[in-house]
C-alpha cells in the first residue's frame, strides 16, 4: 500500500520496540533531539577518553611492516589482520553514521571540532576548519566538493576542497530557516532539509530544497507534512529520484527537476530507515524480508526472505553486488536487478563474530565495520564467497560504532577517538 508522506508512527506488530540509546544516538540528527538524548544518559561518558591534538604529528607509530608512507602492513598469518599502515588520534564526534567518514583528494576526514583531513598516506595533516563539523549533520562528498552545514549556525551550506579546504561554494536557504543540513547531492543539485521557524522562534514543520550545485540558487522546495521530522534522515539520488527515509519510518521519493513527491512507502520498525539503491531500484530491509521497489511508481521488483525468522540488516551495493547480513549472522551476496542469490555464508556465525552494518570493497574483498566492540570491529570478507579472511579491532573497549572508508589503495577504520589505515 503507498501511503503519503505523514507523521504517524506506524507500530508494526511483532516489530522490535524502541531503539537504544546507542541507535537512537546513531540515527538523531543533532541539536536539541541529540543533546536531550545525551543530558539524561549515565554512564557513558565521551569526554572520559584522553584524545591528543589532532593537529599534532604524534599518535602511534607504524607497527608491523607499516612505514608511515603507505607501503607495509603486510597480513600476517591467516586469520591474522594487518597492522596498520598508521594509527592517529582524531577530534572525532560521530555516532556512527556510515557518512561521518569520508576519503576523498588524498585525505581522510572523520567529523568533529576541530574538522581535520589527515594524509591518507602518511597520517599527518593536510588542513583543518576550526569550526568543524555540526554533530549529527553528514559529511556530503560529491565527485570533487565536500559539503557540510555551517558551523556558525547561520542558515549557511558550504562546499570546500577535500584536498585543500578551501571553500569553493556557499548558499542560504533564508532567514526563515534554521538549521539547514544537506542529505544528498547529485551532479546538478545539493539537497538539504531545514527547520520552518514561526514567529516565536518556534518550529513545528520542516522543508526539503534543492540548491544549484553551480549557483547556490534555490531550484526548488517543498513543505513536508507536520508530523514529519529533520532528523534521522538518509537519503540518496538516482537520476531523477531522490530517495530518503525518516524517524518516521517514511521511505519517500521525490522529483529531482520539481520536488514533487512521486510516492511514499511506510518501513518496519526494525530497519532504523537504511536502504540503498541501485539503477531504478530501491532496496529496503523489512524485517525478515528484503524488499525492492521500482523508484518510478513504488511498485515492488522483487523480494527474498530471511530464514528461520531472522532480521535483515543495513544492506549495501557495491559493484552491481548487493551485500546484506541478518540477525542470524548469515551473510548474503545478490543480484541487485532480480533479487538472484549469488551465495550465502554462515562465515561470521562459526566465527562468533557481529554483523557489520556498513561496508566498503577494494579489490576482491569486502570490508565490513560492526556495531560495537569486542567481538566486532573492521572485518575482512572475501566478495567471491564470503569466507572471513581476517578482522581488526584495536582492544580499546570504546563503546562508539566502527566506521569505515576507502580510498582504493588503503582501508580506514574510525573508532571512537582513533582513525587506522590498513593496506588492502
Amino acid at each position: 500500500m503507498v501511503r503519503r508522506d505523514s507523521g504517524s508512527d506506524d507500530r508494526t506488530p511483532g516489530a522490535f520496540g524502541a531503539p537504544s540509546r546507542r541507535r537512537v544516538l546513531r540515527l538523531a540528527g543533532g541539536g536539541l533531539a541529540l543533546a536531550a538524548l545525551t543530558a539524561g544518559t549515565v554512564g557513558c561518558d565521551e569526554d572520559s577518553v584522553d584524545v591528543e591534538d589532532p593537529g599534532s604529528t604524534g599518535g602511534d607509530e607504524p607497527k608491523g611492516g607499516g612505514n608511515g608512507s603507505g607501503d607495509g602492513g603486510d597480513v600476517g598469518e591467516k586469520g591474522q589482520a594487518p597492522e596498520p599502515l598508521w594509527t592517529k588520534p582524531t577530534s572525532a564526534e560521530t555516532y556512527g553514521d556510515n557518512d561521518e567518514l569520508v576519503a576523498a583528494g588524498g585525505v581522510v576526514i572523520a567529523s568533529g571540532s576541530p574538522l581535520a583531513a589527515l594524509d591518507a598516506a602518511t597520517g599527518g595533516q593536510k588542513w583543518s576548519l576550526p569550526g568543524g563539523a555540526v554533530p549529527g549533520a553528514p559529511l556530503l562528498l560529491s565527485e570533487d566538493t565536500l559539503y557540510l552545514a555551517s558551523s556558525e549556525y547561520d542558515g549557511s551550506v558550504i562546499g570546500y576542497a577535500p584536498a585543500s579546504g578551501k571553500e569553493t561554494w556557499r548558499s542560504r536557504l533564508g532567514k526563515e530557516y534554521r538549521q539547514p543540513r544537506p542529505i544528498a547531492v547529485d551532479e546538478g543539485q545539493v539537497y538539504v532539509i531545514a527547520e520552518i521557524l514561526e514567529e516565536d522562534g518556534s518550529s513545528k514543520t520542516n522543508v526539503i530544497a534543492a540548491l544549484d550545485s553551480t549557483t547556490g540558487r534555490i531550484a526548488w522546495k517543498e513543505q513536508r507534512d507536520v508530523g514529519t521530522e529533520q532528523n534521522g534522515i538518509h537519503a540518496a539520488v538516482r537520476g531523477r529520484h531522490l530517495v530518503y527515509t525518516d524517524f518516521k519510518k517514511n521511505l519517500t521519493v521525490r522529483d529531482t527537476a520539481s520536488g514533487g513527491q512521486v510516492w511514499t512507502h511506510k518501513t518496519t520498525r526494525t530497519n532504523y530507515g537504511f536502504f540503498t539503491v541501485h539503477q531504478d531500484l530501491v532496496i529496503v530491509p523489512q524485517g525478515n524480508v528484503l524488499q525492492a521497489f521500482n523508484l518510478a511508481d513504488g511498485k515492488e521488483k522483487w523480494s527474498l526472505e530471511a530464514s528461520d525468522g531472522a532480521l535483515f540488516r543495513e544492506p549495501a551495493v557495491l559493484e552491481d553486488v548487493l551485500y546484506v547480513a541478518d540477525s542470524a549472522r548469515t551473510m548474503w551476496a545478490v543480484d541487485p536487478r532480480t533479487g538472484r542469490q549469488l551465495w550465502k555464508s554462515e562465515a561470521l556465525a562459526d566465527a562468533g563474530l557481529q554483523v557489520p552494518r556498513q561496508y566498503v570493497k577494494a579489490g576482491d574483498t569486502l570490508y565490513g565495520a560492526t556495531d560495537l566492540d569486542k567481538q566486532g570491529g573492521i572485518i575482512a570478507i572475501d566478495a567471491r564467497t564470503g569466507e572471513v579472511r581476517w578482522t581488526f579491532n584495536d582492544k580499546t573497549g570504546d563503546y562508539h560504532a566502527w566506521l569505515v572508508a576507502t580510498d582504493g589503495k588503503r582501508v580506514f577504520a574510525l573508532h571512537g577517538k582513533k582513525l587506522h589505515a590498513l593496506a588492502v
